[in-house]
């Protein structure tokens, strides 16, 4: 890539989601990524031979624009259009700008979807975490692949807010419709400073991949 990601060097299972696509759908099969970001994992996506449709809320990380970077320095951020442009990758994603938990769910259907470290955030505390991930799941087809990582809680204020969940809690959610094929967790880790967060910090991170073997019935 010509371009990096504001958040290339943060941790990631992404390499384990990659590899169960390789193994179970085809290569140019549709990839939902849920809080697209700048692009950190739509662009490899792209660049496997996936095509990808990218949700993504936040305009900066769309659009670019400045941002403030630890030091308290201020930078101008590229955005995903204009990285996607640059990679030549743009006509192999699909980009809608917009709250993922806005409105009815979608009624698309597609080979895989996965988000990263999405749910745990403020903004998207309004709605429950039950309702995030069936959201996602009903983008699944039979056969596709469901995967998010996650932030665990640390802190004694993580524990009172279900999005910061673990590998156990999250399970739940995949029964009668859903075959769970990996589940991971870190220790306790330190990540350097990058956007949003100046200081080095603590974080526990989860994954989740499963499958889906039937069609979804509707939950009231």
């Amino acid at each position: 890539m010509q371009t990096q990601s504001l958040w290339e060097h943060t941790l990631t299972f992404f390499p384990q989601f990659l590899a169960s696509l390789r193994e179970r759908v085809a290569p140019d099969s549709t990839v939902v990524v849920v809080g697209a970001s700048d692009g950190k994992f739509v662009l490899p996506l792209a660049a496997a031979g996936y095509r990808v449709v990218a949700i993504e809320r936040d305009a900066v990380a769309v659009h670019g624009g400045e941002v403030r970077l630890p030091g308290d320095s201020e930078a101008h951020a590229m955005g995903l259009i204009d990285r996607l442009k640059l990679e030549e990758l743009h006509d192999r994603v699909q980009l809608i700008e917009g709250d993922f938990l806005a409105g009815e769910p979608q009624d698309r259907q597609c080979e895989a979807v996965w988000t990263s470290c999405s749910w745990h955030y403020s903004a998207n505390h309004h709605r429950p975490l039950a309702e995030f991930v069936d959201r996602m799941q009903r983008l699944v087809r039979p056969g596709g692949v469901f995967g998010a990582e996650f932030m665990m809680p640390v802190e004694k204020r993580h524990h009172l807010v279900e999005h910061y969940t673990s590998p156990e809690r999250l399970r739940r959610h995949f029964l009668d419709d859903w075959d769970v094929l990996l589940t991971l967790r870190t220790n306790e880790f330190t990540e350097g400073p990058h956007i949003g967060q100046p200081h080095d910090h603590v974080h526990r991170m989860g994954l989740l991949l499963a499958a889906r073997t039937s069609t979804l019935t509707d939950r009231l």
